[in-house]
């Protein structure tokens, strides 16, 4: 009886010196009066403006709020000032004008530990070796050239999608969601690894699980000045048991790469992303020389963004076209008509497919993989009359831009239509339409991204008819938001698919 009251009195002593430390925080770190910080709306001791988005999406959340406070909010999270802008003219000021102040990414501590402390690109602070290892994935990796050179990969793994749909039995609702991840993240890892990795199943569960906890609130990163919390963080050890299964699989694919080099295996001149790092390590020309460390941090970085945000992107756009039954036809008269008695679709002819792309658009705008930019400032600046302080946590939030009525037309409608005379593009130049970022931050793997999003949807649509399973109706789609640093939906899509001409599909 002893030992509970004890432990209990122990636990409660540590909660209150917890919050007085926190007090004494929050006390010194009253912000100066004399700074003009952005409006925000009211908050509370210790919290800040937590409650204001507790249990909701952060960018849904901000979106609401930024319609009473502005397109330039000051948040207060826990000890984190941050900056969440919902303007195009802002986003500008931010990500063109101001790039080089505001070129960090915030420091998370899922983050730190899944990513490797920070030695990868997409999470990288600015500087001289985020220039080098950025360089090398654009050149080496990322190039229009070489995105063209895993052709051949993209189509091996689509027709494998074709051909397991079409092996499940008629009138059995299957899981595309599934599906989808399976055969994109299979993709990423032959144009990472040179060949599917040996055990896919827990390198999805790592990534999934990964990016689910970049993108969610943990009390360690609102209070990191807190070293009580950093202790008794249960996340910690559940990162860090993620980590260690991350290690075992990446070291093995990076080992197996060397001792192919060292049997002189590694030279048939046909490079994986393993065999590029490698190659890159040994020469000893880099102005930063990198270890395995480095190589894994870049390889997780690959496999996570080429297979979470095109799969989220495809199966966004499936339900999009489930739910508009028109544009779902137009989209299928267009590929079908431009390619007549194919038998499979490849990527010349998918440059011919102009409505295909616009859907891909409007998937984009509706559906951002990412909704949230996530910058940190390198030093204190001003932006339309504000102070925005150092190393404040900038947001700029993407998805309330692409459905703000003032920028778009019926913004909640799905009307690929919209783009049809328009010039916007992915590239970054046009603020109201930013899916892959902008400025020194832009997403270096959008051609590849692209490319698989292209070629996955053209095949789903050319080869099937798709209808919902008995007793559904396109209202029945749930569209709730997934948690995570990319948005996915929450719940599979179970489609029926009844092959369109089965006697032209190989």
């Amino acid at each position: 009886m002893l030992i509970p009251l004890l432990f209990n009195f122990i636990t409660i002593l540590l909660l209150i010196s917890f919050i007085f430390l926190m007090v004494n925080k929050w006390q010194k770190s009253k912000p100066n009066h004399h700074k003009k910080l952005p409006p925000g709306p009211w908050k509370l001791p210790l919290v800040g403006h937590l409650h204001h988005i507790f249990g909701s999406h952060p960018h849904q959340a901000f979106a609401n709020l930024s319609k009473k406070y502005g397109p330039l909010m000051h948040l207060k999270i826990g000890e984190v000032s941050t900056i969440v802008v919902s303007s195009p003219f802002i986003a500008k000021e931010v990500l063109k004008i101001q790039d080089p102040v505001c070129a960090d990414r915030p420091e998370t501590l899922a983050v730190k530990i899944m990513w490797y402390n920070f030695i990868d690109v997409a999470f990288c602070p600015y500087g001289e070796y985020w220039r080098q290892m950025r360089k090398i994935c654009i050149i080496e990796l990322l190039s229009s050239k070489n995105v063209r050179s895993f052709e051949s990969i993209r189509l091996d793994e689509v027709s494998h999608l074709v051909e397991s749909i079409r092996s499940s039995s008629l009138e059995v609702p299957v899981n595309l969601s599934d599906k989808i991840f399976f055969y994109i993240s299979s993709i990423t890892c032959r144009a990472a690894f040179g060949k599917v990795c040996r055990d896919p199943d827990t390198l999805i569960m790592v990534l999934k699980q990964a990016v689910a906890l970049a993108g969610g609130f943990n009390f360690v990163d609102l209070f990191p000045s807190s070293k009580m919390l950093h202790i008794f963080c249960w996340n910690k050890f559940k990162l860090l048991k993620m980590r260690r299964k991350l290690d075992s699989i990446l070291d093995d694919i990076i080992d197996e790469h060397e001792k192919n080099i060292a049997n002189g295996n590694g030279d048939s001149g046909d490079e994986d992303f393993v065999d590029v790092f490698l190659r890159m390590k040994r020469s000893g020309k880099l102005e930063f020389p990198i270890t395995n460390q480095n190589i894994k941090a870049i390889l997780f970085d690959m496999f996570s963004a080429g297979t979470e945000t095109a799969s989220t992107t495809v199966d966004w756009a499936m339900v999009e076209l489930m739910k508009n039954p028109l544009v779902m036809a137009k989209a299928q008269t267009e590929i079908r008509q431009a390619l007549k008695d194919k038998k499979r679709v490849n990527e010349n002819d998918i440059q011919t497919l102009q409505y295909l792309k616009l859907v891909i658009k409007e998937t984009l705008r509706l559906h951002p993989s990412i909704p949230l930019i996530p910058r940190a400032c390198r030093e204190e600046f001003e932006v339309n009359g504000y102070i925005i302080p150092f190393k404040a946590k900038v947001m700029i939030n993407i998805w309330a831009m692409g459905r703000n009525p003032d920028i778009w037309h019926r913004p909640e409608s799905f009307e690929p239509e919209r783009f049809e005379n328009s010039s916007i593009d992915f590239l970054g130049a046009h603020f109201e339409y930013l899916p892959f970022g902008s400025g020194r931050r832009f997403c270096p793997g959008m051609t590849f991204g692209l490319a698989t999003v292209e070629l996955f949807l053209a095949q789903l649509l050319y080869h099937y008819d798709w209808k919902l399973p008995q007793g559904m109706n396109s209202n029945d789609l749930d569209m709730t938001e997934a948690e995570g640093l990319a948005v996915s939906r929450k719940e599979n899509l179970y489609l029926i698919a009844k092959p369109y001409n089965p006697s032209i599909i190989d």
